[in-house]
């Protein structure tokens, strides 16, 4: 049986936890005679106070306090460093200022090929697969190919000149890698 419940609008104390007994008679522990209880989920909206909604339509609710829980504290990460990190003999990567330099000149990138850049120069020598970059630089959510990143790496390739395009390596049928030495 389902039935609309009109919700009144009072609000309920946060560190409250609310259990529904059900029908027992008043002085009734809550295991009863037989042992079982039954549980039941039941989505409220934000303003509405769940236990003067049971009270009104006649459900005795058994309300506990939270005890405060101590949560660990995370030790804090290292600050990161304020110079760019020399990843390569010419190709400069600045992760806090999002800046690439080649030559000491800066390459004028869009996010995504920031992003696919950082991670490949960050990672020299690893073979990476398509999925494996569709899914760390555009995310789980994005819908598309590993064609996108073979263009991503084509604009790369061009914007990084001719001098340094052949650092980003094509492992035919699999992805690519940055070899920092490439002749």
């Amino acid at each position: 049986m389902t039935t609309a419940i009109p919700a009144p609008a009072v609000r309920r104390s946060p560190a409250l936890r609310l259990q529904l007994v059900g029908d027992r008679p008043p002085g009734v522990p809550a295991g009863g005679t037989d042992g079982g209880r039954v549980g039941y989920l039941v989505f409220l909206p934000a303003n509405v106070d769940p236990v003067a909604l049971m009270t009104a339509h006649g459900v005795r609710p058994e309300v506990h306090p939270l005890e405060p829980r101590t949560l660990p504290v995370p030790e804090p990460e290292p600050a990161p460093h304020p110079d760019p990190v020399q990843l390569d003999d010419a190709i400069r990567v600045d992760r806090a200022r999002r800046l690439v330099e080649v030559d000491g000149c800066e390459l004028d990138l869009t996010y995504l090929e920031f992003d696919l850049l950082a991670h490949l120069v960050a990672h020299p020598y690893t073979v990476h697969t398509r999925d494996a970059l569709i899914s760390g630089i555009w995310g789980y959510g994005h819908i598309g190919d590993g064609r996108t990143v073979d263009v991503h790496v084509a604009r790369l390739r061009r914007k990084l000149g001719p001098t340094y395009r052949d650092r980003i390596s094509t492992v035919r049928r699999v992805g690519y890698k940055y070899v920092p030495d490439h002749q």
